[in-house]
């Protein structure tokens, strides 16, 4: 098993190298010009002399491959993601602020949709074609047709509109006011959540309705098991093997999903960042975020793959 482990980290190296030059090229080719802003802000013209000037003091001068070798050697051998382009601010310091805000709003909404889906989705499976079962399933299906940024606006228009309330803008962190902050972080992660868990319910009923067909399964009926035992200690550890891998392709969901609803709830956390940035062309800031993003992806991915060894003996046991 450790020798897995291992495998699976060693080839994590190549898919960072990948991801960090594709990123560093793309972010550059974001239509519009970080130079032409600041100087349109500052002085109102683009002067060739102050142009000049502004992109040596950047660093913006220097051919394309000597600046994305600056920055993934600063990466590697000093944990240095540059600064910002705007403020200065180190990039690292502002991603530490701004990131355990995003991992909250994905961690809830994670919970979310696992304690809705994967319980309906058992009980759906072994109540088939039942009245539970059409519903939720037709539950399913709408929860997939709505998307999560229009069910996001409309909790936001809606209540200030018919009762004069709105959600409260003004940020608390989690360490400051713990209940506080987990009743502004509930609404945008029930609502993530929610659209998330309309896959992972139908998969898991499919899943357990494969499984429960199985001979083995027929034959703890045969001995008399009880239903509970058969569908919790035989069936789910099987039928979770599929399920595990959607969550596992559904971190970037999370991420994506929390750029929007961030910017809907006012949340100061990854996402928002990344929307402010990308909006000022902020090279260093969009680099920065895009490689973490991509890095907690592939670790998220990784532990999918250890916890087959948990779910699947075989696995487990491989050499």
């Amino acid at each position: 098993m450790s020798g897995y482990v291992w495998r699976r980290l060693l080839s994590l190296l190549p898919t960072l190298f990948f991801a960090s030059v594709i990123v560093f090229m793309s972010v550059r080719l974001i239509p519009g010009d970080v130079i032409d802003l600041m100087l349109s802000e500052n002085t109102g013209s683009a002067g060739a002399e102050a142009r000049a000037q502004l992109l040596a003091a950047l660093g913006l001068d220097k051919p394309m491959w000597t600046q994305y070798f600056n920055w993934i050697g600063g990466i590697v051998f000093q944990a240095d993601f540059g600064r910002s382009l705007w403020t200065g601010t180190p990039v690292l310091e502002t991603l530490m602020q701004r990131l355990p805000v995003t991992l909250e709003l994905g961690l809830l909404a994670l919970i979310v949709s696992l304690t809705v889906a994967i319980p309906i989705g058992i009980y759906s499976a072994i109540r088939q074609d039942t009245a539970i079962d059409y519903i939720t399933r037709s539950l399913s299906i709408l929860l997939l047709a709505i998307p999560s940024f229009w069910l996001g606006t409309l909790v936001m228009v809606l209540p200030s509109l018919w009762w004069g309330w709105t959600p409260e803008i003004r940020f608390i962190p989690f360490f400051t006011d713990p209940l506080h902050n987990l009743s502004q972080m509930i609404l945008p992660a029930i609502i993530l959540g929610t659209s998330l868990a309309a896959i992972t319910m139908r998969m898991t009923r499919t899943m357990m309705l494969e499984v429960l067909r199985q001979d083995y399964i027929r034959t703890a009926w045969a001995k008399g098991l009880s239903e509970r035992r058969i569908v919790l200690r035989h069936a789910l550890r099987n039928a979770l093997i599929p399920v595990v891998t959607l969550i596992g392709l559904q971190a970037p969901l999370l991420i994506g999903g929390a750029v929007i609803l961030e910017q809907i709830f006012v949340i100061p956390g990854v996402g928002l960042l990344l929307l402010e940035a990308v909006s000022t062309r902020d090279y260093p800031i969009v680099t920065g975020v895009f490689l973490v993003v991509g890095v907690a992806v592939m670790l998220v991915n990784l532990l999918v793959d250890l916890s087959y060894g948990w779910l699947d003996p075989k696995v487990r046991n491989a050499r």
